[in-house]
């Protein structure tokens, strides 16, 4: 009897071992991608401060996928914009960085370090390339449906990366390609833009009940990427140009006897104000679906509800500074909403917590031409 006594007190003591071993092993697993989380959020900060102001607010269901996702999708940007691989090159790397995102592979990792280290004057874009081990990590600690979504996205921005290594010479060609149709244009800020959009919608809807269809939700949240895609293509036009590329159609320049490269000179500006104001038009009509999908959004969803608004007044506001602006060829001159304006959208908030009512008449105000509407389709 003292002998089964005895077996049995080692196997209880066993059993606690095992026990208190896998809480230390959770512990730790914790613990480290707290601390992993933590520098990639401070990346995110550093390398896009407005969206990381969004993305602060998010719910912690859902804030280290949108963060993960975003740092994914920059890093291949990254790859894309690189001048230290030649085109090709990028292009095999992008085809392949789906892949490499969902099984991770150290020896690929550090032949892709390698290559691009170096390629980004922004201290803290280097250190992102840096930490693709950490970012796939994140990745993977995720729950299965939320990688899912990241693999989604990221492999649309490739798609649409690949249009521009496709469409544009190299950065040191010296010569400016356009896109040929407006179609090309569609396609591109679909990927780049609407894509992600859908991706958040998504990512909401993961987390919240939607009084509206989802699939319709997922429209409006694809329209409104697209809207801001197309509102950083103009803001970044003369940087662009610089390198060769210019994302708006030649079938557009050639109404107003514009070339691509016409665009490098200043004093084209009168004569391209036409294309500009025609593309301003299509983002803000894009920008109109914010209406609804704000709407969709249950009011007791305070941080969904903030981290939504931001982003669309601000590109409202860049809208109506784009369309100000007389001379945006000018290399000099970056087109940007001020710091005190995004302060102080955040500091009026508040009363768009509860009321669609104040975020309409807010976001109309800023299209006072218009009526609200459920932006406008490719057409």
């Amino acid at each position: 009897m003292c002998i089964i006594n005895r077996l049995r007190l080692d196997t209880f003591i066993l059993c606690i071992l095992k026990i208190y071993n896998k809480f230390v092993f959770c512990v730790k697993k914790i613990y480290t991608m707290c601390n992993i989380m933590t520098d990639l959020n401070e990346l995110l900060k550093q390398t896009s401060r407005s969206l990381y102001l969004s993305a602060r607010l998010l719910p912690l269901a859902v804030r280290d996928t949108f963060s993960v996702a975003y740092l994914l999708c920059r890093y291949a940007d990254s790859i894309a914009d690189t001048s230290l691989l030649a085109p090709d090159k990028r292009l095999k790397w992008i085809e392949i960085f789906p892949s490499l995102v969902l099984r991770p592979e150290p020896g690929k990792q550090q032949q892709l370090l390698r290559e691009i280290s170096g390629s980004s004057p922004n201290i803290y874009e280097e250190k992102l390339l840096q930490n693709l081990p950490a970012c796939q990590a994140a990745f993977q600690d995720l729950p299965p449906a939320h990688r899912q979504m990241i693999l989604d996205v990221v492999a649309f921005v490739c798609e649409g990366m690949k249009m521009d290594l496709h469409a544009f010479p190299p950065e040191n060609a010296r010569e400016v390609r356009a896109f040929a149709s407006a179609e090309q244009l569609y396609t591109y800020c679909r990927l780049m833009g609407g894509e992600p959009g859908v991706f958040w919608s998504r990512l909401i809807a993961s987390h919240v009940s939607l009084p509206a269809e989802k699939e319709l939700f997922f429209s409006w949240g694809r329209n409104i990427g697209e809207a801001l895609q197309i509102v950083n293509i103009l803001r970044d036009l003369p940087r662009d140009l610089r390198i060769g590329r210019c994302y708006f159609p030649e079938e557009d320049l050639q109404k107003y006897h514009l070339h691509p490269k016409d665009l490098l000179e200043q004093s084209n500006s009168v004569r391209f104000e036409p294309v500009k104001q025609k593309w301003i038009a299509w983002g803000r009509d894009k920008l109109r679906s914010a209406f609804s999908y704000f709407s969709a959004l249950p009011k007791g969803q305070l941080r969904h509800r903030a981290a939504v608004a931001w982003p669309v007044l601000w590109a409202a506001d860049t809208l109506n500074k784009l369309e100000r602006e007389q001379n945006l060829l000018d290399p000099g001159h970056k087109v940007k909403i001020p710091r005190s304006r995004i302060y102080a959208t955040i500091l009026l908030t508040p009363p768009l917590w509860g009321s669609n009512a104040a975020f309409n008449t807010w976001l109309k105000h800023k299209f006072p031409s218009a009526p609200p509407g459920d932006g406008a389709q490719n057409a």
